[in-house]
């Protein structure tokens, strides 16, 4: 089972809680751009930009520094991340973060802990099976 982030564009009501108190946890302040959750305004209608758990970046990353852990969550070893930050660029989610203040990537680990905070439940902790997850990267591959 892979450990994710759930989301619901329609119920986000662009409040920026969840962006707080991820920066706040991760990072100690409260900045949006230290955000490994961010909420986007596409076409008027807030988009809820988060790490689906799908991968991709550990087969990009060259130095192997991006693995699985038990719960599925993909993690970012910052001891041997070099900051070339190819699985920025590679990111299908477009959810690998990176900030001039850091020099390796950050992400979304599933903590929970803005699912937790969030006012409309537009968030949660959920799990699907590696099939699914792999299903989500076919999908993403093929645009459907």
């Amino acid at each position: 089972m892979v450990k994710y982030l759930a989301k619901d564009d329609q119920k986000c009501i662009q409040c920026g809680t969840c962006e707080e108190v991820c920066s706040s946890a991760y990072f100690k302040t409260k900045d949006r751009l230290k955000s490994c959750i961010q909420i986007n305004k596409e076409q008027g209608k807030p988009e809820i930009s988060v790490c689906s758990q799908c991968g991709k970046c550990i087969d990009i990353c060259p130095v192997m520094a991006i693995t699985r852990d038990k719960q599925g969550v993909v993690r970012i070893n910052k001891k041997i991340c070099v900051g070339c930050f190819m699985c920025v660029g590679f990111c299908p989610e477009l959810s690998m973060r990176q900030h001039d203040d850091y020099i390796e990537p950050f992400k979304c680990i599933a903590c929970g802990l803005c699912a937790k905070k969030c006012p409309t439940g537009a968030i949660s902790i959920a799990e699907k099976d590696d099939s699914q997850s792999q299903e989500l990267k076919l999908d993403k591959l093929f645009n459907k």
